[in-house]
């Protein structure tokens, strides 16, 4: 069990996605702002190495940010594009 213990995991949350030509991408700089799918009290992707393992809830309290899990993730939602 100790061998299992020393995997790191990399945890990463998807808040949303946006499709951009590359045109637009390439003209980007310091404080663009690029439009997601998302609406404010959507779920987030909870990902373990890119892969979702999880749908979660955004809370703020002061000035931290955590992500509140709220099930399990459905992976053929993920890969439709189902943010």
């Amino acid at each position: 069990m100790s061998q299992v213990n020393a995997v790191n995991v990399e945890i990463s949350v998807l808040l949303g996605r946006s499709i951009l030509p590359m045109q637009q991408l390439l003209r980007m700089g310091r404080g663009a702002v690029i439009p997601l799918d998302a609406k404010t009290n959507d779920e987030v992707w909870i990902l373990a190495n890119n892969h979702p393992i999880a749908r979660g809830e955004i809370q703020i309290s002061d000035d931290r940010i955590a992500i509140q899990v709220t099930r399990a993730a459905d992976v053929y939602d993920y890969m439709a594009g189902g943010v």
